[in-house]
């Protein structure tokens, strides 16, 4: 979509001026002191990059990996935990508050990705495991963390969600659908929690360069008719990755929504996130359709076209 993009940099000039380098004063800065913070999936990439952002400026954090205690030194401690298990959940929350009475700040990060596949070619038992990881795992952790805010009056959430949370994903359809699913929770939630002390903001970032890409969730019932540009959007991310911002982008932005004393709903996460967050609100939807089959070049040659005689109706 550069070409689109690049038709709104002087819009994105005076966001950037207005938002970054001038950021609007947003009432008094949550006093981190003594502050418990939990960030899910922080064995590495964004998780690991906000529990170190966020140690440094003075929480005490705890991570959480689905695979156990990793070994190495870390300037938070980890917990183990796995965001699809109810048990794994309570138990995890439980040895929290054992250890520190109460959780200040909660960051949904763990999840799954996925590669890219149509959507016809994931099952339905694939399709809910995406569901269960991505999004019925935040559910969890907010299921069992707010009612321990609640009784302090205070507490912060803050879901990692996407780009793709407000733009379509081609070949990334049910990925796509479970950082929509995070949008809409999100933003009801923190209607149902503001009058408690409790706000819940969404960090979108675009893309970001981590080992996530290299587990990549493969499509369980893959289709010969979508084998050519199946391995043509592969090539485009793969290449779009080399290129992406590194999780530390994210990691500042947790930071600053965390921070905040009068905290926004949405944040985007580097300047491509920021862009295309503008061309979604401001550009016709015509001109974004376009420019995202342009750039995942859905319509390129040789890519599936529908039989003649469909083309012929």
């Amino acid at each position: 979509m550069e070409p689109q993009v690049r038709a709104l940099d002087l819009e994105y000039d005076a966001y950037h001026i207005h938002y970054m380098k001038s950021p609007p004063t947003e009432g008094t800065a949550m006093n981190i002191k003594d502050s418990i913070a939990l960030v899910t999936g922080a064995s590495s990439g964004i998780g690991e990059a906000t529990a170190q952002r966020l140690a440094k400026a003075g929480y005490k954090v705890y991570g959480t990996s689905r695979q156990g205690i990793p070994k190495g030194q870390r300037s938070f401690e980890m917990l183990a935990l796995d965001v699809t298990s109810d048990a794994s959940v309570d138990a995890a929350v439980k040895e929290l508050l054992r250890r520190e009475g109460r959780i200040d700040l909660l960051v949904n990060n763990a999840g799954v990705g996925v590669a890219p596949a149509a959507a016809e070619e994931s099952s339905i038992e694939q399709a809910k495991a995406i569901f269960d990881a991505n999004f019925f795992g935040l559910v969890r952790m907010t299921r069992a963390v707010v009612p321990h805010m609640r009784r302090q009056g205070s507490g912060r959430i803050i879901n990692i969600g996407s780009v793709l949370g407000f733009l379509p994903m081609p070949y990334g359809a049910l990925y796509s659908a479970t950082k929509h699913a995070v949008e809409g929770y999100s933003e009801s939630l923190d209607h149902e929690l503001r009058t408690m002390g409790i706000r819940v903001a969404v960090i979108e970032p675009a893309y970001t360069r981590t080992k996530f890409d290299a587990n990549f969730m493969a499509p369980d019932s893959k289709l010969d008719a979508y084998r050519d540009v199946r391995a043509l959007v592969e090539k485009v991310i793969t290449k779009v990755m080399a290129a992406a911002d590194e999780p530390t982008v994210v990691a500042d932005v947790v930071l600053q929504a965390a921070m905040a004393g009068s905290p926004k709903l949405r944040y985007t996460a580097g300047g491509l996130a920021h862009r295309l967050r503008l061309l979604r609100r401001f550009a016709p939807a015509r001109l974004v359709d376009a420019g995202i089959r342009k750039d995942l070049r859905l319509d390129a040659p040789g890519v599936m076209r529908p039989p003649a005689a469909v083309l012929e109706k």
